[in-house]
């Protein structure tokens, strides 16, 4: 989730204002820093890893000429958090600076034919690539636009993008696909940005781009085009009356709503992985005898619906484990045919790193799945991947789980392709079921995102909730239970519903709300039995279950009805979204802060 800014001043430089412009989009997370500026044809460019203020006085940036340029904070996703991975990237030649966020799926290959053309590269990002196609466009001596156009036209991916080019010194341009940017025109000139909370300071009549679209900018403000087929896009400005604090979150109340809504963008993210590294990582699983899952708190539910995945799909013998019990119940039966794969989004935890660093001295194989590129993680890991959900600022993980959990089902996938175990048909349905989940988890936030509310005022009083579910579902009970917990402070319970009849049925009384979930599958029979005996108890069902599923909804109080055809392995992916939502606005009807909850950090890394 990198930070863009860039703007076209009509007098006064334009890397204090760059600098400025990038502060405010701090909060997104970053790792390095970079400008591009140009001045009387010249293109200018400084960059370096680092915190903004630090690189921004080191290399004087603020001293760098020009009226017009663009200025990015990086989140690594490809490439380690270096100075040569930085943006801008350039061409060849010196004459094109880019600037992305997001992620381009076909990289690799348009590398590939660009080295064949002679271009040299010197960095290890997917961005660099744009600068060379776009230089490559140049040869046809058509004008700059219609070269970045082309260019466009190879790319397949997410992107947000700012380019600046000698050669056209007095425009940015500008395109999206998904990623988002945003422009801002005021009489001073015309700025772009990844969030509006870098315009304010400078003006509140904006435009948000759409997905195929590119922009022209200049002092005057700008022109949008349509990518494929160049046609010229006529859009109103329209007048941003938030205050920063709500910019910053993109006009939602707190961050955690935010990143509930950004889930579709962070699973699409996550199913754009390079297939070089779901093979390698699933290449050192097929030569383990054991697998281990390993995580704490949300990644560690990931970790329990994973091993579902592993041991139904390709028949690894797989163990989920929590983090900190990790060394005294495996720790002495490890050896060089374990595979451990150490889940965690900060790649920090500290429990989490004494653990790979035993199983390593134990000669296991340690790969990592992590949302943090060059953490401690890994760097110790013999292989890892990147989640690639950009920065979460609520403490309550909500995209890391659902993002982990992409991850892991294509690893799983992935997996049981090499072993054999299940049929080629059965891996390609599900393949494209896991596509389409990004689709389905948007429509569950538009048809729950408001109506979740009307559950919470029905419950808002209850002093204790019980979470049940079967099979992989018991994941999703363990999680939901948790933003429950974490978010209002509401005793709570969760369990495999087969074992509700050892405890958990004892506290049942007439009115305790408990909560099933039960997608279509093979547990879905014997869940109506444990809603039976809840119900014969007195217990109120909340119901999260597949639309016109009659036998459940009939037996419920009340039901979230989820879209049909949803596999009961990727299920716990979008039936977490209603849980997530359900504890958000009751913290919120509690009065309650969602973004911090009491007592809880977002990285534990002390012991």
């Amino acid at each position: 989730m990198c930070g863009i800014f860039g703007c076209i001043l009509k007098t006064g430089k334009a890397a204090p204002i760059i600098h400025e412009g990038l502060k405010k989009l701090e909060y997104r997370g970053y790792d390095s820093v970079g400008f591009a500026t140009i001045d009387s044809g010249a293109l200018h460019v400084r960059k370096d890893a680092g915190r903004i203020d630090e690189v921004v006085e080191r290399l004087e940036m603020e001293k760098m000429p020009g009226s017009l340029g663009i200025g990015h904070t990086r989140w690594a996703t490809h490439g380690a958090p270096e100075m040569v991975n930085a943006h801008p990237h350039m061409d060849c030649e010196g004459r094109v600076a880019v600037i992305h966020n997001g992620v381009i799926e076909n990289f690799m290959e348009l590398k590939e034919e660009l080295l064949q053309k002679g271009h040299n590269f010197t960095s290890r990002t997917d961005t660099e690539i744009i600068a060379h196609l776009i230089e490559e466009e140049m040869k046809e001596d058509v004008e700059m636009g219609e070269a970045i156009l082309r260019a466009l036209r190879n790319l397949e991916g997410s992107y947000a993008l700012g380019i600046v080019s000698s050669t056209d010194p007095e425009r940015i341009y500008v395109a999206r696909n998904e990623s988002p940017i945003v422009l801002g025109v005021s009489e001073h000139g015309t700025f772009c940005a990844s969030d509006v909370p870098a315009l304010l300071p400078y003006t509140n009549q904006v435009v948000y781009l759409r997905s195929g679209e590119f922009a022209v900018m200049d002092e005057d403000g700008f022109q949008i085009k349509n990518i494929q087929d160049g046609t010229s896009v006529v859009r109103e400005l329209q007048e941003i009356t938030w205050t920063l604090e709500m910019a910053e979150k993109q006009g939602y109340p707190h961050f955690m709503l935010k990143e509930i809504y950004e889930q579709p963008v962070s699973l699409r993210n996550a199913l754009r992985l390079q297939q070089r590294y779901i093979d390698l990582l699933s290449a050192f699983m097929d030569r383990g005898r054991e697998l281990f899952l390993m995580a704490a708190g949300t990644s560690y539910y990931a970790c329990i619906a994973a091993s579902y995945m592993f041991s139904r799909l390709s028949r690894l013998s797989t163990y989920p484990v929590i983090a900190s019990e990790f060394i005294d119940q495996y720790g002495s039966s490890l050896g060089i045919d374990s595979v451990v794969v150490a889940v965690s989004q900060s790649g920090e935890t500290y429990d989490t790193l004494q653990a790979i660093e035993h199983a390593r001295m134990r000669a296991a194989t340690v790969l990592g799945v992590t949302n943090t590129v060059f953490s401690t993680l890994s760097r110790r890991a013999r292989a890892y991947i990147s989640q690639q959900s950009g920065p979460e600022i609520g403490v309550a993980a909500t995209k890391t789980f659902t993002s982990q959990l992409m991850v892991l089902a294509q690893l799983a996938l992935r997996l049981a392709r090499t072993k054999g175990k299940i049929s080629q048909d059965e891996v390609d349905e599900l393949d494209a079921k896991m596509q389409e989940i990004p689709d389905v988890v948007e429509e569950v936030l538009k048809r729950h995102g408001e109506s979740i509310k009307d559950l919470v005022d029905k419950y808002a009083g209850e002093k204790l909730f019980v979470f049940l579910g079967r099979g992989i579902s018991s994941a999703t009970a363990l999680e939901g239970r948790l933003k429950l917990l974490e978010l209002t402070y509401i005793p709570s319970l969760a369990y495999p519903a087969g074992e509700s009849k050892h405890g958990p049925i004892s506290v049942i009384e007439d009115g305790v709300p408990v909560v099933f979930v039960c997608p279509r599958g093979n547990s879905r029979q014997n869940i109506v039995g444990s809603i039976m005996e809840m119900k014969a108890r007195g217990a109120r069902i909340i119901s999260i279950c597949e639309e016109g599923d009659k036998n459940i909804i009939e037996l419920s109080d009340d039901v979230v009805e989820m879209p049909v055809g949803i596999p009961e392995l990727l299920s716990p992916i979008p039936y977490i979204v209603p849980l997530q939502l359900f504890a958000y606005h009751l913290a919120v009807k509690k009065g309650l802060d969602p973004d911090m909850p009491r007592n809880l950090a977002k990285s534990v890394t002390v012991p």
